[in-house]
């Protein structure tokens, strides 16, 4: 079968999502090649139509299916929800389906039988060829990469989910091409090396002319741990134009971000630590962050004064001087390597609202802790890591969540940072003040509510939830 078909049938598939009830395509190569098998029935024995333990990838439409290792629904079986499964390696499904089945509409699944969800559709960019050098994922339609400091750069790409459309040009003009799911090692090989400036997901259902794709790519390597990032932002208190950093930066001025970050999110293990310096080439008042949220760098003396960036070595020693003040505790969403996924529903949202008229911001002070007292300063509300503030297990510190005086108390993970059993001379920690400008009350987050095996979870979100909330098989929030 040659390509144009194969790309015309995988079009069609999906241009009658809506219009089929459930049905589902196997295909015999990951990213939804070769061969390919759909049915809208149970079939309990692949054997009959010559698929079995053949398939590698899979659409599902219309509603969950259950795929099984043996014939008649036996053996090993996982439950897929709707959606593209690129491919069935991480699930150890891949070549060994064997019968498959629709489920009931409203039928209960546990959680554990449910497969991982499939990835979200972004594109992650890197300066140099073979996806090495700073990168920039996207996972929204960005009409200018000058807004990200990435115009011009992107040397190598990998894409994940669906195919996306990368554009010479702003606002999606010029010369574009349309990138399948895979590894790009070289855009330069395809006309397209250092000259983007735009780029968006095709949409599933849109159908695109065979010349428009560019080669065939190599396939997506398995999940990587969560590297680690700092992101700088142009104002304080995480607001504002942001650069996100998972490797060196000899100089800002390269990224368009010279002396213009005035706050920082640090996302790591305990152990990856990050010195940034005033002036290039990271000399100058250097500094050096440990995971965490620095709502301010003005303590450190370097609001609006960071230049170059680089990682500390894990067996460095560091001299206590030579760190910044100890940050706010902060949430990493990010998922994680061979981690499984669950959707769940949510039970119950509550819009917390900041007092009519409070305009309210965070300072440093000094302060004495006594054994046992809850680190109100790493407690309070500050970045937004993926749209979750913090997340709490079932009961204790800061289950109720309620406004005072425009203060909020929240960032439970950070309710118990600082209990070092005394109180320590120059330990400072972030207090908030807040003045009345008359301006009308809006939602600064959005407390939810869910339950996970039989667990009560509560999480703080910037931005107001949908009907259902991804976490781990822990229950915590994950991107």
């Amino acid at each position: 079968m040659n390509t144009l078909l194969k790309s015309a049938l995988v079009a069609a598939t999906l241009a009658v999502a809506g219009q089929v009830a459930a049905q589902v395509t196997f295909y015999e190569n990951d990213n939804y090649q070769g061969r390919s098998f759909t049915t809208q029935q149970p079939v309990g024995d692949f054997e009959r139509f010559g698929f079995n333990e053949r398939a590698s990838s899979v659409l599902v439409q219309g509603g969950p299916w259950e795929a099984c290792e043996d014939v008649r629904f036996g053996g090993r079986c996982m439950v897929l929800r709707p959606g593209q499964y690129a491919s069935l390696a991480a699930m150890g499904l891949s070549g060994r389906i064997t019968s498959v089945r629709a489920l009931p509409a409203g039928q209960r699944v546990p959680d554990n039988r449910y497969a991982p969800l499939p990835m979200p559709s972004q594109v992650i960019f890197y300066e140099r060829a073979g996806f090495e050098g700073r990168s920039l994922t996207v996972a929204d339609p960005l009409e200018d990469f000058a807004r990200s400091g990435f115009n011009d750069r992107a040397a190598s790409a990998m894409v994940i989910g669906d195919a996306w459309e990368l554009c010479e040009d702003q606002r999606f003009n010029g010369r574009c091409v349309v990138l399948r799911p895979g590894r790009y090692a070289n855009l330069a090989a395809m006309g397209m090396g250092d000259r983007l400036s735009s780029a968006r997901a095709v949409n599933r259902l849109a159908r695109v002319e065979e010349p428009r794709y560019v080669a065939p790519p190599a396939p997506l390597p398995l999940p990587l741990p969560p590297a680690a990032q700092v992101i700088f932002y142009e104002r304080e208190n995480f607001e504002g134009r942001s650069l996100t950093a998972d490797a060196q930066i000899e100089n800002f001025r390269n990224s368009d971000f010279n002396d213009t970050a005035s706050s920082a999110i640090v996302l790591g293990e305990r152990w990856e630590r990050w010195e940034v310096c005033s002036d290039a080439g990271y000399r100058g008042n250097c500094v050096v962050l440990r995971p965490g949220r620095y709502p301010s760098l003005a303590a450190m003396g370097l609001n609006k004064n960071v230049s170059s960036l680089r990682t500390v070595q894990r067996d460095a020693r560091v001299d206590d001087n030579r760190y910044s003040p100890p940050p706010a505790a902060v949430y990493d969403n990010r998922p994680r390597r061979d981690e499984r996924l669950y959707e769940v529903n949510i039970t119950s949202v509550r819009a917390v609202v900041a007092q009519s008229g409070q305009r309210c911001w965070v300072e440093r002070e000094p302060v004495a802790q006594s054994r046992g007292g809850p680190n109100v300063g790493g407690a309070l509300v500050g970045a937004v890591i993926g749209g979750i503030l913090g997340h709490q297990v079932g009961g204790g510190i800061g289950k109720d969540i309620a406004t005072a005086g425009g203060a909020i108390a929240g960032g439970v993970i950070g309710s118990n940072i600082g209990r070092d059993g005394s109180a320590q001379s120059g330990q400072t920690q972030e207090v908030q003040r807040c003045e009345n400008t008359g301006a009308q009350a809006t939602p600064t987050y959005w407390e939810v509510v869910y339950s996970f095996q039989g667990q009560e979870h509560r999480v703080q979100m910037a931005t107001q939830p949908g009907p259902t909330i991804i976490v781990n098989e822990r229950g915590e929030p994950r991107a």
